[in-house]
């Protein structure tokens, strides 16, 4: 599952955040101090992203680990060479996960059960998960079906997506039987050090940020990124759903709770500071998305008309899925706004139009 490719923010420069560390450490079980007893690791993942970065702090009786990596062998021997060189060959403690995307939880099952250790996790996206992973070797539902064609795909695209359904849970190691749950608001000490949990929505339902005000740190998982724009899509489960309005909401409430002088800890990119500037720059170039889009529709369009004026580069098949639902959540927050409408036709395919 991608995390996000950056929308068409171009007429507005990023902001200019700042990276402290001029290198990175090695993907495959190296790791480098971020603050005293944090230490950061870079976990293989297959595509374009390259890398999904990781933390441990260190507790009194091991590691808490912070996200874990996509399920598989080539990260079960990071893990190995991680342990086996700079985590000292102290066990795991804890296990955190930001959110259950297979490249944060992927290896939770593989570490709890190594250590006989906990994961600690929301409620939803565990249960979101677990329900997820149950799909693979089923057949893609009809419903899901109807989903895409209503979107306006053809034939070979749905066959493609009914190919690649159930693949969800091949990106996992078998999930932990048990959790602890994680809440918005909790302060839990970890490594001798207060952090806070602030939860966000939208990418994910119940996405986790661990932020820790005496060593000024955010772990931030994917809710903030400094290069790309998180996945924020609706799916076929949820035709209906605003996730996109949810993940405004959660960063414009993620920057009145954690200031900005926090180093952010991404899942994906380097550490950067600038947290404010980045919010502002992620939140402004969706409402400038929103505006492109109902200006588009002044003529009616389906879902597979629009993604010119959200995305910059040109969506093929492996991108089809991913650029459609982000597409959909941006039309269903102007739905959800008063701002389009949207019907149906005779064929089953949706026709979305600026509302008057």
């Amino acid at each position: 599952m991608r995390d996000g490719i950056e929308q068409t923010f171009a007429e507005h420069p990023r902001p200019k955040l700042t990276y402290p560390f001029e290198q990175a450490p090695k993907i495959g079980g190296a790791a480098l101090d971020v603050a005293p007893g944090v230490k950061w690791l870079r976990m293989p993942l297959g595509g374009a992203l390259g890398f999904i970065n990781v933390w441990a702090i260190e507790e009194a009786d091991g590691w808490a680990i912070v996200d874990t990596g996509m399920g598989g062998t080539a990260t079960r021997d990071a893990w190995r060479a991680a342990f086996q060189g700079p985590l000292a060959g102290k066990p795991v403690s804890r296990v955190f996960v930001t959110h259950m995307h297979p490249d944060h939880i992927g290896m939770s099952g593989y570490l709890t059960r190594k250590f006989d250790a906990k994961l600690w996790i929301t409620r939803l996206e565990y249960l979101t998960c677990r329900s997820l992973s149950a799909d693979t070797g089923r057949e893609a539902p009809e419903d899901a079906v109807r989903f895409f064609r209503a979107a306006g795909w053809d034939d070979d695209a749905v066959e493609h997506y009914k190919a690649r359904f159930g693949g969800f849970g091949r990106g996992l190691h078998a999930l932990p039987d048990s959790y602890h749950r994680l809440n918005d608001g909790d302060e839990i000490v970890i490594g001798g050090k207060l952090w806070r949990i602030v939860v966000g929505s939208g990418h994910s339902p119940e996405h986790a940020c661990l932020h820790c005000p005496e060593l000024q740190l955010m772990i931030s998982g994917d809710q903030v990124l400094p290069k790309i724009s998180s996945n924020v899509s609706v799916f076929p489960t949820e035709p209906d759903g605003d996730p996109l309005t949810d993940w405004l909401t959660s960063l414009a409430r993620i920057r009145t709770k954690i200031p900005d002088d926090v180093l952010v800890l991404p899942a994906h990119n380097d550490p950067f500071h600038g947290l404010h500037a980045r919010i502002d720059h992620l939140i402004g170039g969706h409402e400038r998305g929103l505006a492109r889009l109902q200006a588009l529709i002044a003529e009616p369009r389906r879902v597979v008309d629009v993604f010119h004026v959200l995305f910059r580069r040109t969506i093929d098949q492996n991108l089809l899925g991913l650029a459609t639902g982000e597409s959909l959540a941006h039309l269903n927050c102007l739905l959800a706004r008063g701002r389009a409408v949207r019907t149906r036709d005779e064929n089953g395919i949706d026709w979305y139009r600026a509302a008057a």
